[in-house]
């Protein structure tokens, strides 16, 4: 089967592209460095010929309220109007879990990306996917004041790219859902108890703050605003056995 990883070259594509391989599939990993762009719609007529599914895990270069709406309307409308002209039979979105209930402009951007998915009429799965554990650095460094940290204490449920990468792979290749499948990590505990674990683990001496009023990039947090509220599929990887893994590949 022919699959097209849009985005197969970040963190989360290049590991879908190798477990598709992997399973013998062809594989198309699309970037605009492979001449493959969803922005101006370049090569996406050439790529989707004979693709069965697409993938796709795009992400905006800015994280500009304005800018990130452009970039996935502008990138969704390209896509789905190439994969509609090709009869591709599946379409799968990499989104995340309650963008729908928590509110900045990122997630009011992914918003519109759903809606023009569920609109198009190809079929679709859209996965749903809590924060990934390599953003952890870059989470207390964006809560950093003064020599601490300030986190919320919502509930968190990060998973890592490796558990993201394994559903996605499985969501491409079942049937379309027409529906949302939500993904998670297996622990599930307080925000500021699992940066507070990472910056112990990899040697931060900041101190991690408990602060009901930090903001998570400017969204209010709320006990259940991070974390799945239904059914998930949890990944196998938790936060100890991803930071040794890590330090490992160090």
């Amino acid at each position: 089967m022919k699959i097209v990883v849009i985005g197969g070259t970040g963190l989360i594509g290049s590991k879908t592209v190798a477990i598709l391989r992997q399973r013998g599939h062809e594989v198309v990993p699309a970037s605009p460095q492979s001449g493959i762009n969803t922005i101006t719609g370049e090569g996406l007529k050439e790529a989707m010929v004979d693709t069965q599914v697409v993938i796709d895990l795009s992400n905006s270069p800015s994280f500009e309220d304005k800018r990130v709406l452009e970039f996935f309307e502008t990138s969704g409308r390209n896509l789905l109007a190439a994969e509609a002209s090709a009869n591709v039979r599946h379409h799968v979105a990499l989104s995340i879990v309650a963008i729908d209930r928590t509110d900045n402009g990122y997630f009011r951007a992914k918003v519109a990306q759903e809606k023009l998915i569920k609109a198009a009429g190809i079929p679709y799965t859209i996965v749903r996917s809590t924060q990934f554990m390599e953003f952890l650095r870059a989470i207390a460094d964006s809560s950093a004041a003064g020599n601490g940290v300030r986190i919320s204490s919502g509930l968190f449920q990060p998973i890592a790219a490796d558990d993201v990468a394994a559903n996605v792979a499985d969501v491409a290749l079942a049937p379309p859902r027409n529906g949302i499948v939500e993904i998670a990590g297996p622990e599930r505990a307080p925000f500021n108890e699992i940066v507070a674990r990472y910056l112990k683990a990899v040697g931060d001496p900041r101190e991690v703050v408990r602060d009901p009023e930090a903001r998570y990039f400017g969204s209010r947090v709320e006990e259940h605003s991070l974390v799945p509220l239904g059914e998930a599929r949890l990944g196998r990887i938790g936060l100890d056995e991803w930071l040794r893994r890590s330090q490992a590949a160090a």
